[in-house]
């Protein structure tokens, strides 16, 4: 396997500059606005884990939870997960080492780092149709994998490259989906950006298609931009979209609700 080439990347710019008039708009109505308060953001990223119960109820939802005690557990860890991500963005690190996909499967699969402490996968994995790099090429690819993000500016694109990239490397045994999510929420988060998370199943199925046609596309032409990678940073680039205007509209309602108490306490 070889990385996608970074200069090889085509985007919808036209999408990025939407993401990111929304997300100043937010911006403007946090620090602006006496109505709004500066934790409302944080309460409403937090709130997105609980909406993930009902979705976890649905076997295979996330593709993580087989029946309700893995999604209790599952749920308790992703809000572990995030928790220490809030802590390490509020401290000013991003998400840009090795170090950190091991702390990250410490805290979100630690059953999987029970198995194999601090260590990548040892055996040879198949993902769908796709048969991830024998394991003694996955410390080198990862490591080219951090090395090439430093060059990529935007944040976004940062993000999503790296989340193709890593599962397509698949370095774990097992954990490998939220690992990979919970870094590029970091990633986002880190740069103001809302996280992403699979809203339900049938977007779940076709991000795992997109995933899987993408990969075998690269790997018949592994220095070529194909359509259904270009799909796959579509898709996420719609989700960030769309959690965005809902972020906006959130905020603008937790305002609206604020100041019409104000106005009707006497």
């Amino acid at each position: 396997m070889e990385l996608l080439a970074i200069e090889n990347i085509q985007i919808n710019h036209s999408k990025l500059l939407e993401i990111d008039c929304i997300i100043k708009s937010i911006y403007r109505l946090i620090i602006y606005s006496r109505d709004h308060l500066d934790d409302d953001l944080l309460d409403i990223y937090l709130s997105e884990v609980n909406q993930l119960k009902e979705l976890l109820s649905i076997k295979n939802a996330q593709m993580e939870a087989q029946n309700e005690e893995e999604a209790k557990e599952y749920l308790k860890n992703l809000k572990i997960s995030l928790d220490f991500v809030i802590e390490e963005i509020v401290a000013h690190n991003n998400f840009e080492k090795e170090i950190q996909l091991f702390q990250l499967l410490r805290l979100i699969s630690p059953e999987t780092n029970a198995i194999h402490p601090n260590r990548y996968r040892q055996t040879t994995v198949q993902v769908g149709a796709h048969i991830c790099p024998e394991p003694a090429r996955v410390p080198q690819l990862v490591s080219e994998l951090f090395y090439a993000i430093r060059s990529i500016s935007n944040p976004i694109i940062r993000a999503i490259y790296f989340h193709h990239e890593l599962i397509r490397i698949h370095p774990f045994v097992d954990g490998n989906g939220r690992v990979t999510r919970i870094a590029k929420n970091w990633m986002l988060m880190y740069d103001l950006y809302p996280p992403i998370f699979i809203n339900d199943a049938p977007q779940k199925k076709v991000y795992i298609q997109t995933l899987g046609n993408s990969f075998k596309a690269l790997l018949k032409h592994p220095n070529k931009w194909n359509d259904y990678t270009a799909l796959f940073f579509e898709q996420e680039l719609d989700r960030l979209l769309v959690n965005s205007q809902l972020l906006y509209e959130s905020i603008n309602l937790i305002g609206r609700a604020r100041k019409n108490k104000q106005i009707h306490t006497p």
